[in-house]
């Protein structure tokens, strides 16, 4: 009934802004998938010292819709794009996942997950499980709050993300899989990886939507 009630005074709009859905089925043909994948020796060209590889479902360039998704997603407050940006992720899926991997999605600070009400790398970690059978753990808090990282350089993402993340588990899993929603510099995956794999994680990727 409230759902009912909201839709009426705030009708939903979709990415191209019609009412109705959030997504439309011509929209969501729009949002293909352009898989990127990064391994190792292309990261460490880039400075990404701890990452094993990065899986994105689309970039920014080839689809030009996914930006405003992930934007209404996050900043937009709409937890349901969460299925419809996984299934991006999904598509592009390894044949092969270590043995005994785990998702972790990557932690918010306390104060932005409490101003946008949800963590959209949980959602979406919980969307590849049920996909995948493979078990999430948060593994990982933010305990210092980053600021937003978009219009930084590469050079002022690593000093925001210095000692920002900490485990919180002393048990840890041998593989590691990263969620996110996006990956540009990725600084803040490489700033993860670091912490897990200093407390004895083997192998850490990250899998994500976009890369931008």
């Amino acid at each position: 009934m409230l759902q009912t009630v909201l839709d009426f005074v705030f009708p939903r709009r979709s990415l191209t802004g019609e009412e109705g859905e959030f997504v439309t089925a011509e929209e969501f043909s729009l949002l293909q998938s352009f898989p990127v994948l990064e391994e190792a020796h292309v990261l460490r060209g880039r400075g990404i010292q701890w990452l094993d590889a990065v899986r994105a479902g689309s970039s920014y360039h080839h689809c030009p819709l996914l930006k405003k998704a992930i934007h209404t997603f996050k900043f937009g407050r709409i937890p349901g794009l969460a299925g419809h940006l996984a299934s991006l992720i999904a598509i592009n899926l390894p044949s092969q996942i270590p043995e005994g991997a785990v998702l972790c999605p990557v932690p918010l600070h306390w104060s932005r997950h409490h101003l946008r009400g949800f963590n959209q790398s949980e959602l979406l970690a919980g969307e590849l499980s049920a996909r995948t059978q493979l078990p999430v753990r948060f593994l990982l808090s933010r305990v210092r709050a980053t600021g937003f990282q978009s219009h930084r350089s590469r050079s002022e993402r690593l000093v925001s993300l210095q000692d920002a993340f900490v485990c919180r588990e002393q048990s840890m899993p041998s593989s590691v899989i990263l969620i996110d929603d996006l990956a540009t510099t990725g600084a803040t995956l490489d700033a993860c990886a670091r912490v897990l794999k200093e407390r004895g994680v083997r192998h850490v990727e990250g899998w994500v939507v976009a890369h931008g």
